[in-house]
């Protein structure tokens, strides 16, 4: 199989409060859980699927996040590991630095770039991003860049799992993704 036709979607969720413009005193929004799914673009199959719960070091899961993405403080404490960790395991087990990766919107790749910068964390990375979010609105409407469950709706797709958690939201993703090339092929 050819690792230049696999590619990872990645979806993150980082902490956040009802007014994200105003945190409490002392915490910003950092990631708390990396979800990843990787795609074989030409057998159109997902696999190794994943939530990875990240330690934040300078905030707290508030309960408007837990609600939001059923995270929770108690679960970060118990199974979540150093924000340097998760990215080792991105590299190392999903080759993220030689790979093509996928998100929805932009907010994913400027979260990892910030907190790499703020950390001194290598960024997992390569160079090629794809905003599937900006491709499937340019191919659709162009007008209006829409969420994840209104595009899986309109190429009546279901939603898988539950909604802001980052394994199940990168699985829909991908399914966007994979629905996307199968439409542009035809």
């Amino acid at each position: 199989m050819k690792d230049n036709k696999i590619v990872n979607v990645v979806d993150i969720e980082s902490t956040c409060w009802e007014d994200n413009h105003n945190p409490p005193a002392g915490q910003h929004s950092e990631i708390i859980e990396i979800g990843t799914v990787e795609v074989d673009l030409l057998t159109g199959g997902r696999r190794n699927k994943r939530s990875i719960i990240v330690t934040p070091e300078y905030s707290k899961v508030s309960d408007f996040c837990t609600e939001l993405t059923t995270i929770t403080q108690e679960e970060v404490d118990q199974n979540g590991i150093p924000f340097e960790t998760a990215l080792d395991i991105l590299r190392q087990q999903y080759k993220t630095h030689r790979r093509t990766w996928v998100s929805w919107g932009d907010y994913d790749r400027n979260m990892f770039m910030r907190q790499c910068r703020e950390t001194g964390t290598r960024y997992p990375f390569g160079p090629r991003h794809v905003n599937l979010k900006t491709v499937v609105s340019m191919l659709q409407n162009p007008r209006k860049e829409q969420g994840v469950s209104p595009t899986l709706a309109r190429l009546c797709l279901e939603f898988y799992g539950t909604k802001h958690r980052g394994d199940d939201d990168a699985y829909n993703i991908a399914a966007i993704l994979l629905e996307t090339k199968r439409t542009l092929k035809n």
